[in-house]
């Protein structure tokens, strides 16, 4: 059976975009390949003319879907005037919404401390790398700072932290503890990259 032009490329996107909520929302172990194959009503044969192994499709997850999560923040924060992007992406970042959406929320937050986990080498945390690099030469400019670098250090404390929370705050069951901590970390997080 011949397949249309551009079969292999669709369905190579559907397996990302549906392993990318996955592994937010259960982790990569909780991710099986079976269950995922099935419910795209593909064979599990067909994941591997895709995809080698679990662990390459991690890596591709964050090489080629995930960054669309924190696109889609600083999107929205570029329709701000300058002066107020920086209070607009740590305020998206750390919003109730985005708190509340892990399967399509930040990869970071949702899966850090999963991939510290694996091995130095794999390709998982190469990909990982390469987004937490690419999303501080994105956030780095919205920071005061009198140098590159300078902003540059606060951008990935700022992102780290704020992983962090997020992971804490999807943590917590208490919706009413779950809300302060997020609007606490929002004013601390701004009043400390305004010193």
């Amino acid at each position: 059976m011949r397949y249309p032009t551009g079969h292999k490329e669709e369905t190579r996107e559907r397996i990302l975009k549906a392993a990318s909520r996955r592994f937010r929302s259960r982790g990569s172990e909780g991710a099986a390949i079976d269950d995922l194959m099935r419910d795209l009503k593909l064979t599990r044969g067909g994941f591997y003319r895709h995809f080698a192994s679990k662990e390459e499709l991690f890596a591709a997850v964050f090489d080629e879907r995930l960054a669309e999560a924190s696109k889609r923040i600083l999107a929205s924060v570029e329709k701000v005037p300058q002066e107020g992007r920086l209070a607009a992406f740590i305020g998206a970042y750390l919003s109730l919404e985005h708190c509340e959406d892990a399967a399509d929320g930040c990869p970071v937050a949702a899966l850090a401390s999963e991939l510290a986990r694996r091995p130095a080498r794999s390709p998982a945390r190469a990909a990982f790398q390469r987004l937490l690099k690419e999303r501080v030469q994105r956030v780095a400019p919205l920071i005061p700072g009198d140098t590159e670098e300078e902003r540059a250090a606060k951008a990935r404390t700022l992102m780290s932290g704020m992983a962090g929370t997020l992971a804490v705050a999807r943590a917590l069951t208490d919706d009413q503890a779950r809300r302060k901590l997020l609007e606490d970390s929002k004013k601390f997080y701004l009043a400390a990259l305004q010193k």
